[in-house]
Order: C-alpha cells, then sequence, then structure tokens
C-alpha cells in the first residue's frame, strides 16, 4: 500500500520546504556566516589586459591600519596552479599544453582582473585602502580582445611561447563524408554568426572562509559551490598538494549558480593560505564588479555552418566551423565545452553526414567556461538559426522543413554522426501541440493587426534535444533518527532548484511518510565521502534515483524490525504517516519507536546507488511570439510556448520554475545580454549600469506543458530539465526578431543581442 504517493510522491506539485526559511530572511548564504576573530581579505586586480609588472615596497600597506598580511605571488611558489581536466584530443591524437590559472599571479598579467596581490586586515574597507599603498609598476603590452583579432596574422601574442594564438583544434564527424554529400546537394544554406559572450550573475556574489584547525591538522573551506567534493579534490590536489583528509569543504544555502559556481577559484586557496599564516578565520566576499571581471564568463564563439540539401529540402549534410573563445587562461573545463556542444551539432534532425571543426583562442579575457547548457546552447542555437535559414532558402515554412527532417520515432534508438545514443524521441507530436498552443493559424491576423498600429511581428520556433545526465551515478543515504525523522544525505548541491523538495518526494514516496519529515544533507566532506555535485541536469534524473533506491532500502530494513516489534511477518507491514501497522488492523508502531527497537544502526541506514550508462536526452519546442516597433526597435515578446519531453516528471511545480528561468536567460542571451570588451582589452560591461538582464516586464507569461516520453536509459523515466529553458529560448526568441525583420524588409540575419538600437540600425540600413 502506498497511501501517501498521490500527495507527496514523485508526480505531485509539493511545495518548496526550503522557502518558508527564505522567505523570512532565514537563509544562511556564506556571507551571513561569522568566525569569532576573523579577518576579511581584498585582492588586488590587474587594472591591464596584458604586461609585466613589479612590486615595490609592501612596509606602507603593512603599516596600514588594521593589516595583518600581505601575499604576492612569490609568496606562494609552493601551491600549484589550477589547471584544466577539459582538453580533448587533436586530430593528430594529442592533447595541447595548457596555460594554467595561478593562485596569484608572479610577475605577468594577463587580463583586467588577473589577481596581483591578497591583503588581510581587521576590515574589508582596511584592506582595500591598503591596496592603494602598494607599490606596483605595471609595463603594458598590446592585448587582444577578440576572436578576430587574436587570430589576425599580425596579432600580439597572449602567450609568446605558444607561438601563435590558437589553443587547440577539434574535429567531428566526417569531412570525406560530408564533402561528397555537398558535392551532390542542390542546395546549400549558409549562416555566419556570433554566439555573444555573458556573465552569469546568480543572485549572490561568490565569498568564501578559510580556516586553519591547528588541532586536527587541517583546514576548512565554507563556500558557496556546485559541488563540495570536486572543489576538495582540486585544491588538494593541485594546489596544496595534501591527502583529502587536511581539507574539509562546507556549503551552505547558495544563490544561484548557473555552472559557474562549479569551479574552483584562486580566492579559495588564498583564504585557506592567509588562515594557516595567521591562525584565525579569513574571509572573502566578492562584489559585483569583481564577479564580472573574475568569475568564468560563457559562450563567446563565432561559427560558420552550412547545409547541405536535396532538392525537397531535405538534410544531406552539416558543416560547421567554429572558433570559440576561451579567454586568457584554460578555466577548469573549458576547452571541453565547444566539444561537448558539437557533440550534439546535429540535434533532432536525421542527417547522415557531419563536418565540424573547432579552433579554441586565447585572448586578453577573462576565461570562459561553462554556463547553464555548457555547449548544448550554442549547438542549438546554430542548428536552428541555420534550419530557419533553410527554410527561406527552400520556400518552405519552418515547421514543414522540420518535419522533413525530424528523426522518426522508428528510427529510435538512433545513433548521431558524434556517436550520441538517442533512446526514444517523438519530435513531431511536441512540435505540432506547440504550435496549437501557440495559435500558428491566427499568426497572420495578428501580424496584419499589428501593422495597423505601425509595428511589425514575427515568429520562432526551436526544436531542440540536449544530453544531460551524463554517464555516471550520485549515491544516497538515508537514515532513521530517534525522533522518527529520515535525513538523506547526497554529493550533489542545490543552488536554487529545490532539491530539498525533490529529494524528498522520492524518499517520501517509498516511506509513505511526510516531506517535512525529511531533512536533506548536501554539502559537506566530512559527511559524505564522495559526490559528483550539481551539473549538467544529473542532479534528480541520477541523484532521485538513488535517492528512491535508498528509501526502498530504508523500507524494507523498518517493515522487519516493525515486524519484530508486532510479531507479524515482514510482509504484512505497511508504512503510513511515519508508522509501520499491520495491514487490517490497529497494531503499530511509530518510526521513533522502530529506531529505539533496532538493534543496530546499520538496521537504521538506507543507501541507493543508480549507475547510468548513458546521457539522457531531454527535448521539446519553444514557440515564440514577438512585436517590434520599428521606429525605437524595441521588441516585445506577446507569446511563449513551451512543450518539452523530460521523461518524467518529478513536481510540477519545481518543473516549471526551472524552465521559466531557463527561458529567462536564454532570452536574455537573445535580447540584451551580453559582455563587451573594448579593443584595449578593458571590459566596457563591468557592472549593471552598463551589462543588461532581463527584467519582469520583460517577460510574458509562459505557456508551458509537457509530453513526456519516458526514457529508456534511466530507471525512472527522467530524462532532466535544468538547462533546456535555456537551449530552447534562445533561437526561439532570435529567429522570432529575425522572422518579423524578414516580413517587413528582408533582413535575414541580426546578431546577438537584439537590441533596440541593433534592431532599428538594421531597419534603418534595409531602407
Amino acid at each position: 500500500m502506498n497511501v501517501m504517493t498521490p500527495k507527496f510522491g514523485m508526480g505531485a506539485s509539493v511545495r518548496r520546504v526550503e522557502d518558508d526559511a527564505f522567505i523570512r530572511g532565514a537563509g544562511r548564504y556564506t556571507d551571513d556566516i561569522t568566525r569569532e576573530g576573523e579577518l576579511h581579505s581584498y585582492v588586488v586586480r590587474s587594472p591591464i589586459p596584458k604586461g609585466s609588472f613589479s612590486i615595490g615596497s609592501l612596509d606602507d600597506a603593512l603599516a596600514s591600519p588594521g593589516v595583518r598580511l600581505v601575499l604576492t605571488g612569490s609568496d606562494l611558489v609552493h601551491l600549484g596552479a589550477l589547471k584544466t581536466v577539459g582538453m580533448q584530443e587533436q586530430p593528430d591524437g594529442t592533447r595541447a599544453p595548457s596555460r594554467d590559472i595561478p593562485i596569484l599571479c608572479d610577475g605577468r598579467v594577463s587580463h583586467v582582473g588577473d589577481a596581483v596581490a591578497f591583503i588581510v586586515a581587521e576590515t574589508r574597507a582596511q584592506a582595500q585602502d591598503a591596496a592603494d599603498l602598494i607599490e606596483i609598476d605595471y609595463e603594458a603590452e598590446d592585448p587582444v580582445a577578440g576572436i578576430e583579432a587574436a587570430l589576425a596574422d599580425d596579432a600580439a601574442l597572449v602567450w609568446d611561447e605558444r607561438g601563435s594564438n590558437t589553443a587547440f583544434t577539434y574535429l567531428l564527424g566526417d569531412r570525406d563524408k560530408a564533402e561528397a554529400a555537398f558535392a551532390k546537394a542542390a542546395h546549400v544554406s549558409r549562416i555566419e554568426f556570433r554566439n555573444n559572450r555573458l556573465v552569469s550573475n546568480y543572485m549572490e556574489p561568490r565569498a568564501a572562509i578559510g580556516e586553519w584547525i591547528e588541532a586536527e591538522d587541517r583546514f576548512t573551506l565554507t563556500t558557496g559551490s556546485q559541488g563540495v567534493h570536486s572543489m576538495r579534490r582540486i585544491l588538494c590536489d593541485q594546489v596544496f598538494k595534501v591527502d583529502h583528509a587536511k581539507l574539509r569543504v562546507v556549503t551552505p544555502d547558495v544563490g544561484g549558480g548557473f555552472g559557474t559556481k562549479i569551479f574552483t577559484y584562486r580566492e579559495y586557496a588564498l583564504v585557506l593560505e592567509a588562515a594557516k599564516r595567521l591562525g584565525v578565520p579569513v574571509r572573502w566576499t566578492s562584489d559585483r564588479t569583481e564577479h564580472f571581471l573574475a568569475d568564468a564568463h560563457g559562450r563567446d564563439n563565432v561559427a560558420i555552418a552550412e547545409m547541405a540539401m536535396d532538392a525537397d529540402g531535405r538534410f544531406l549534410a552539416l558543416r560547421v566551423n567554429t572558433k570559440a573563445n576561451i579567454g586568457a587562461y584554460c578555466s577548469q573545463v573549458g576547452p571541453f565545452i565547444p566539444w561537448v556542444g558539437a557533440t550534439m551539432a546535429t540535434g533532432v534532425y536525421d542527417i547522415a553526414a557531419l563536418d565540424v571543426e573547432i579552433t579554441g583562442v586565447y585572448t586578453n579575457t577573462t576565461p570562459v567556461d561553462a554556463y547553464r547548457g555548457a555547449g548544448r546552447p550554442e549547438a542549438a542555437f546554430q542548428l536552428e538559426k541555420l534550419v530557419d535559414q533553410c527554410a527561406r532558402d527552400m520556400r518552405l515554412s519552418t515547421p514543414e522543413i522540420r518535419r522533413r527532417n525530424f528523426i522518426r520515432p522508428e528510427q529510435f534508438p538512433y545513433t548521431t554522426p558524434t556517436g550520441r545514443k538517442y533512446d526514444v524521441g517523438e519530435f513531431d507530436g511536441h512540435l505540432t501541440a506547440a504550435l496549437e498552443r501557440a495559435d500558428w493559424s491566427g499568426l497572420e491576423a495578428r501580424a496584419a493587426d499589428a501593422k495597423s498600429r505601425g509595428r511589425i511581428r514575427g515568429v520562432g520556433i526551436a526544436t531542440y534535444v540536449e544530453a544531460c545526465a551524463f554517464a555516471g551515478s550520485e549515491p544516497a543515504h538515508l537514515e532513521l533518527g530517534k525522533d522518527g525523522t529520515v535525513t538523506l544525505s547526497i554529493g550533489t548541491q542545490s543552488n536554487g532548484q529545490g532539491h530539498a523538495t525533490a529529494y524528498a518526494q522520492f524518499v517520501a514516496d517509498k516511506l509513505n511518510l511526510d516531506p517535512s519529515k525529511i531533512k536533506v544533507h548536501q554539502g559537506d566532506t566530512d559527511r559524505l565521502e564522495k559526490g559528483g555535485g550539481t551539473g549538467g541536469s544529473r542532479s534528480i534524473p541520477l541523484g532521485g534515483v538513488s535517492a528512491a533506491r535508498a528509501g526502498e532500502d530504508l523500507a524494507d530494513k523498518l517493515k522487519r524490525i516493525a515486524a519484530d516489534e508486532l510479531e507479524a511477518s515482514s510482509a504484512d507491514i505497511e508504512l503510513a504517516d511515519g508508522t509501520a501497522r499491520i495491514v487490517g488492523t490497529d497494531r503499530v508502531i511509530d518510526f521513533a519507536g522502530i529506531a529505539r527497537a533496532a538493534k543496530n544502526e546499520s538496521d537504521l541506514k538506507g543507501v541507493g546507488e543508480f549507475v547510468q550508462d548513458e546521457a539522457t536526452y531531454p527535448n521539446g519546442t519553444h514557440v515564440c511570439e514577438v512585436e517590434i516597433d520599428p521606429a525605437t526597435g524595441e521588441t516585445q515578446i506577446t507569446r511563449y510556448t513551451i512543450v518539452d519531453d523530460f521523461g518524467a516528471t518529478v513536481n510540477p511545480m519545481l518543473l516549471a520554475g526551472q524552465v521559466h528561468g531557463g527561458v529567462v536567460q536564454g532570452v536574455g542571451q537573445a535580447l540584451c545580454e551580453e559582455a563587451v570588451y573594448g579593443e584595449d582589452g578593458q571590459l566596457i560591461t563591468a557592472s549593471f549600469m552598463d551589462y543588461a538582464v532581463p527584467r519582469a516586464g520583460d517577460i510574458p507569461n509562459f505557456h508551458f506543458e509537457t509530453r513526456n516520453v519516458p526514457s529508456t536509459t534511466n530507471a525512472l523515466g527522467i530524462k532532466g530539465a535544468g538547462e533546456a529553458g535555456t537551449i530552447g529560448s534562445t533561437p526561439a526568441a532570435l529567429n522570432a526578431v529575425t522572422d518579423a525583420l524578414w516580413r517587413a524588409y528582408g533582413i535575414g540575419h541580426i546578431e546577438m543581442p537584439a537590441t533596440p538600437q541593433r534592431i532599428w540600425q538594421a531597419i534603418q540600413a534595409a531602407k
């Protein structure tokens, strides 16, 4: 009997248990935590994008009020650099040498914001004041900030010893097969575009507290993250070169991550080193401009994409040439991002031949790494933008050209030209549903109405598939407490998704226990031996299944204990509302009683680990409709429709929130967000005065629904949803703007972000 499932289990719209604390201001973020005797720190950052520097006397800074320590690069020669794990094989079978990130620069800087010195004082203000007293002599050199400039024949080199600004070259697909398909094509469509650079701008800027516990001979780092175990591994293996037992990493509440908080940053090593030297806790908190300058950026590539088609508009081959800006250093997984995106290059379409070439490019800019979707949004954008161009060239409607080229249900399981193994999919099904919900047939009437008001209207489609929940596992551990509550420990890390609610639902489903009686613990390397962290939409497809299996394991043990106490067979025991009882009787024992009756602690613990061998492949269709004022270039999104296939839904409310948030971030890239560097290497958009993000008034109400086809890869049919909104929304929004401009002015291309100024200029040029 499973009496609580309809109310609390998988598929129920359980309200977030986290929110009570958050809306009362009782969240516990890193900057809310204080340690007795703690000191504050400040990072001195380079004002120039490239050059050498020398540091003179530190005496004035050290004598400044409250200052306790000043560290420079020469003080940290015993610390290793932060290394990338993202390099993939090049055509010759080698992996390109990387440029590691030093904890503090020693004599040279490579981008504005590069870390030069670290000051510890009694207050942050004192540390910041002391920075002005450090004598630093910079010798500026010519930088390169953009891809084109970096690859020019006469370009200044970011790293002289490399001999060029090419960081790596990857090839995917079969070039000979693709060339043969292009040779026989009836038509080839081509686009060239830029995938603009973004800053993640989570609500909570990064912060960290470093401690050295002398009695334990080890460090403790408290910081917002997307997983404590990988951070411990990197700091121990790469930087401090100590056993993992020498570092405890703790993550409290986290105010947003979006991929960017996965990474191990310099400041974490610095607060630990300073804490050990001073014997007191040292804290650091970023301000928003530091976030713009020092936290990994996202996207930033230029691409040429071509599609070979037969006379009926059926796709024969896809050719893509991508140049990816990776910044001044190779960030943690940065070189991996364009490669993993390219593995999804053919998307939802049956394209037999593929040729992709990727060139990584060093520039004197902040390093680029994973940002929500991590390569898959770039792949989906270039493909869906190209498909719309194909439709215009072949004089087909955008839905029709997609339908002609979808992978059909009977073709599954389907292996793509890059070896991706799609298990299931009904792409035409969710396209058709989305068009119906969006009232596609009424578009012309709405366009005519807009024209009568002096405006233009357009609609954009994006039908996408992504890879997530990659092969691996995420073990879950349950324990029944003496008070009758159950605690789940798992190695993922919530940064806003609602893990405490979702995981509790999986457990509640097996124990028939109210989710409020289930505590979820994440973010402490002392509490759990290992964990994979949160990223790539893996938490629920992997961790959720493990939590369910742990629940089954614990339920069996509790039934056996209850059976002994109630003198019955365990097969006759049912769990309900925190009790175990003999079916059909009033003989009952509550969970607290079971805990007291247990003879061994292991009898009160449940463990589950689901191991997945292949990625899952969420997919869906987004339809965006816009209205543009030609006099100002202002764009208004008037309708937004989403029909997604996530395999199975755990919590409809949490799911809708994830999708809505992702859509807003994707729309932001399409219409307003861009990190801009000047030719001099200075970041022009280093604050919210210059960097635009969507506001509530910019976003319409969404129509969102699912049309799920359960995954055969995942044990519960779940495909994952955390990044999907971002992947579908950018091409849908940009395609809508382009459609409006094409209908009214014959404009078939506009770069992102499609700001009012950019749209207005395009219209004036067309006139």
